[in-house]
């Protein structure tokens, strides 16, 4: 039935067509009949977590699913005790919880995959912009989100026992830095990175990291966007630990990532360890934390602010681009 929240064993990654247009337009019209009473608002929606959100327009809006094409939108409900909050995703004519939208009834969709349908690029978004960007994380502004991904964002989404706990992204060699510029990226770069907090300190961070260096063994350079959290560089010093190969190849690079941008991993491990060690010439001891937190650190990243659903005659939500963060850090989360 139409509005209730899906409960199934068939979730909308194993299901979904790709045919975003589709969705949109029906999820438009499922959004005027609701807001015109032509479809009952009273119904209430009932979580896994046992809370109760009352379907109405007031809850409802349109958020932009790609960074570079806001004509594509998906409707969503948000906590109308916290409307930066979204508890319900609406697809294929049926309300999915966040929950249930990251999990998958397929037994083959295990470790990290591609993401490539339409299906797989909702679950990238909601890890991303809603469990990421709210759900898993304070926020130092209470109205700030973050961008999402571009359309054709080459990522990986990290499965495990039957649900999405993780993912990263990449910047391909030859691809444009952001918008507004000519200049593209002179070698792979490791961009963002997200592993939700119950599966942390299990070593999924470190495994993106080897996998990303074997995606790409020819290449004699990677890089990991700039700037890097302390957090990010315990896992890459326990990566580099366990896979001393690839010391060599690693760098923290800022946009395009020429020789002059760039800077050994590696070397700043070790200069930071012996450091500590009061000026003694020391290799770095392994650490056993490996924790996560997501990272986005790409050149046009910035702030996103939602404005909820009646705000606009057309129920959508404009994503405006705010000022630049002078930190990128704070928008990173380790894995």
């Amino acid at each position: 039935m139409k509005g209730k929240i899906m409960l199934s064993e068939a979730y909308p990654v194993d299901i979904l067509e790709d045919d975003p247009e589709g969705y949109q337009v029906a999820a438009q019209t499922y959004y005027e009949l609701l807001r015109e009473g032509a479809q009952t608002s009273t119904e209430v929606i009932s979580l896994s977590t046992g809370e109760q959100v009352r379907l109405e327009t007031s809850s409802l809006c349109f958020c932009t699913l790609y960074r570079d094409e806001p004509q594509h939108k998906i409707l969503v409900l948000v906590n109308p005790q916290d409307t930066k909050t979204v508890v319900a995703v609406y697809l294929k004519e049926s309300w999915w919880s966040v929950e249930h939208v990251l999990r998958t009834s397929d037994p083959t969709r295990q470790g990290l995959m591609k993401v490539q349908s339409f299906g797989e690029r909702i679950v990238l978004f909601v890890l991303n912009t809603i469990v990421f960007g709210r759900l898993e994380r304070r926020l130092d502004s209470d109205d700030m989100f973050f961008l999402p991904h571009p359309a054709k964002e080459q990522a990986k989404v990290l499965w495990r026992d039957g649900a999405a706990v993780g993912f990263y992204s990449i910047k391909m060699k030859g691809s444009l830095c952001g918008d507004g510029t000519g200049a593209c990226y002179l070698l792979p770069v490791f961009d963002t990175v997200f592993v939700r907090r119950k599966n942390r300190c299990q070593g999924l961070g470190t495994a993106m990291l080897r996998d990303f260096c074997d995606t790409f063994h020819g290449d004699e350079a990677l890089g990991i966007s700039c700037p890097i959290s302390p957090a990010m560089y315990k896992v890459l010093r326990q990566f580099l630990l366990t896979c001393p190969g690839e010391r060599g190849r690693l760098w923290e690079v800022d946009p395009p990532g020429a020789w002059g941008q760039r800077v050994n991993i590696w070397l700043k491990v070790y200069l930071r360890e012996r450091t500590r060690q009061d000026g003694s010439t020391v290799h770095p001891k392994c650490s056993e934390e490996d924790t996560d937190t997501p990272r986005q650190t790409s050149q046009d990243d910035g702030p996103t602010h939602f404005n909820q659903g009646e705000s606009h005659r057309n129920g959508s939500l404009e994503n405006q681009r705010g000022h630049r963060m002078t930190n990128n850090v704070s928008k990173l989360g380790y894995p």
